[in-house]
């Protein structure tokens, strides 16, 4: 687990990641050599006035976290393709919130998920789809509603989970400007 220092180290880090690239202008020195938390996945999510706004991340650590936390902050400034790229006028009403996850395991059975502390990808063939852990608490959902939905966005069956598909889960530490 990240200690308040160095979660708001990588919150520091994104901010300042994000703006210079909204703004178009060098990125600031910035500490990415302290060894925080060694490898890891991560996901840097924005959030405009409590609506998402982006959302990007890496399952594989083959950045440094501080590097890899930089580099999402940077590209979900204007790559998630969900959205247009944010503009400096949104920055003030932006808010930033890192996931750092654990290593994803495979499951044998939907009775392993427990929704709130597991993420959970959905993988079948060339499709694979991902839904961090917060996003079920955040819609309400049961266990059954969070495989489903992971699913749908991996564009597979609802159900595909029955049909060949593998699940895995994982866990993240989860944090935000609002909260430090």
């Amino acid at each position: 687990m990240l200690t308040s220092d160095e979660r708001q180290h990588l919150l520091t880090i994104a901010r300042a990641a994000l703006e210079a690239r909204v703004c178009s202008r060098p990125e600031p020195d910035l500490d990415l050599s302290a060894p925080i938390g060694s490898h890891h996945g991560a996901f840097v999510t924005i959030s405009r006035y409590g609506e998402l706004r982006g959302c990007l991340g890496r399952l594989t650590p083959e950045l440094p976290l501080t590097a890899l936390v930089r580099h999402l902050a940077q590209a979900v400034a204007d790559s998630d393709p969900r959205f247009d790229a944010v503009h400096p006028g949104e920055l003030d009403a932006i808010s930033i919130e890192i996931s750092v996850l654990t290593p994803a395991r495979e499951i044998a059975s939907i009775e392993e998920i427990e929704v709130g502390r597991h993420g959970l990808i959905a993988e079948q063939g060339a499709r694979s789809g991902l839904l961090l852990p917060q996003v079920a608490v955040e819609h309400g959902w049961s266990r059954d509603e969070f495989v489903k939905h992971t699913c749908l966005k991996a564009e597979l069956a609802a159900d595909a989970w029955r049909r060949g598909a593998t699940l895995l889960v994982f866990e993240a530490q989860v944090f935000g400007e609002e909260d430090e």
